[in-house]
């Protein structure tokens, strides 16, 4: 649900109305969501000319704080690129409420870390020795390779995190006012983060095998210098590339071979689906795995792959900025993953996750209602309206996330995140869910 902007904006000039802009989301007195005046209602407001509050927001959309809303105007992206007190943290969840709008894995699912802490004794790093450690590049190699990343004439380096990874991947050969294709529906996250590089997004649809073959053509004859693709657990459809789904992308990547392609694959070692890598389609590329979803969201730490000047690049930047990922949280995960307990607690989370998702999706199924969910954590529901489900969702005990983050021009729906959902819970918010979509109460036949 969006608001309309209380705060008073000030400003004599496109700059001081940017800053004002700006203190009112780092205050939380803009929080995300909120609808900006119009420009020609806040120019006659500040007495101002209207081209002058044009280009405030023009500024303001560039730097990844605001965006347009269509005949809604202008609000305040869902995470803005200036930090707020309610940048960091969601929306307090109602006492009593299951809370299915996190995204993130079941902590209780999570293998526990402080025996493996103990056991690490890691020396001093100096300046001059910081950087990938090639224990952890090695075994890395050998976990990419088996999933059919093309490792043998790749680079690897180690980023802190996913988006971190994604983010230094497109700097290396994408500027401001580029096109970069993106899922659509996709991750929230990328999506903010390509408005805050200045990038300019053009949307992939997605169905349950992933990027859709003619729209991914489509933006590439459009001129997208960059592609981001999920390769399974689509965050938020579930979606996965499969082999045949794959064959096709390839071919039309094959006719872009300067076009930068990014992989995620956050979901790693909990995917219950193998991958179908589309790594060296084109002759730029990065291949991006993440630690944080089977092993746990405080582990800063993703796995880069790619060819060779890319991730030279992306080397060559950190080491002008944050230098390296600790050398003592590459130790953990490199002994997290030669830990055999370890490896059977993410198959049993793996597992877990699997039939809390298939279970919602079956009881939906027999309620009548469509849903999505093929792979991992997230299970994307279509709805005729985000803003009543949600709130119907909510009055019955349950809190999903609305898709308007996760869309630019794809259909309504909600994102039901299953890693906390308890199998008791299955049929009551399948239940709670058929009645929101259909609050007249009728069941599809």
């Amino acid at each position: 649900m969006f608001v309309t902007a209380h705060y008073q904006i000030r400003g004599s000039g496109s700059a001081a109305i940017v800053a004002s802009v700006e203190t009112g989301v780092r205050s939380g007195a803009l929080p995300a969501g909120t609808i900006l005046p119009a420009v020609r209602a806040l120019a006659a407001e500040l007495g101002v000319a209207p081209g002058t509050v044009a280009t405030a927001y023009q500024v303001l959309r560039q730097r990844g704080v605001v965006e347009t809303a269509g005949r809604r105007g202008t609000r305040v992206r869902s995470r803005p690129s200036v930090a707020s007190p309610r940048s960091a943290r969601r929306l307090p969840v109602p006492p009593g409420a299951v809370d299915l709008a996190a995204g993130g894995p079941d902590e209780r699912l999570l293998p526990p870390l402080a025996a493996h802490l103990a056991r690490l004794r890691p020396a001093s790093v100096d300046y001059d020795q910081g950087g990938p450690l090639p224990e952890l590049v090695a075994a890395a190699r050998d976990r990419l390779a088996a999933d059919r990343v093309p490792t043998a004439h790749a680079a690897i380096t180690v980023t802190a995190g996913a988006l971190d990874g994604i983010e230094r991947v497109l700097a290396t050969h994408v500027r401001p006012g580029d096109p970069v294709a993106v899922e659509d529906p996709g991750w929230a996250n990328l999506l903010d983060l390509v408005a805050a590089l200045d990038l300019r997004p053009v949307p992939v649809p997605v169905d349950d095998d992933g990027p859709r073959p003619e729209s991914l053509a489509r933006a590439l004859t459009a001129g997208a210098r960059a592609v981001v693709v999920t390769a399974r657990a689509h965050n938020p459809t579930g979606a996965s590339v499969g082999a045949g789904r794959a064959a096709e992308l390839r071919e039309i990547l094959a006719g872009y071979p300067d076009v930068l392609l990014v992989e995620d694959d956050h979901a790693a070692e909990l995917a219950t689906v193998p991958a179908h890598p589309l790594a060296g389609a084109t002759s730029r590329w990065a291949f991006v795995r993440s630690v944080a979803k089977p092993y746990g969201p405080d582990l800063r730490l993703a796995l880069c792959a790619g060819d060779e000047a890319t991730i030279s690049r992306v080397e060559g930047r950190m080491r002008l900025g944050t230098g390296w990922v600790s050398t003592i949280l590459q130790r953990l995960v490199l002994e997290l993953w030669s830990d055999a307990a370890v490896t059977a607690a993410v198959d049993r989370a793996r597992d877990s996750y699997a039939r809390r998702r298939e279970g919602l999706l079956a009881a939906l199924a027999a309620r009548g209602v469509t849903a999505h969910g093929r792979t991992g954590l997230n299970v994307w529901v279509p709805v005729p309206d985000e803003t009543a489900t949600v709130a119907a969702l909510r009055d019955a005990g349950y809190v999903v996330a609305a898709g308007s983050a996760y869309r630019i021009g794809s259909p309504p729906a909600v994102r039901v995140t299953i890693s906390r959902l308890d199998p008791s819970d299955l049929e009551p918010l399948a239940d709670a869910i058929a009645a929101a979509v259909r609050p007249t109460g009728r069941r599809s036949v």
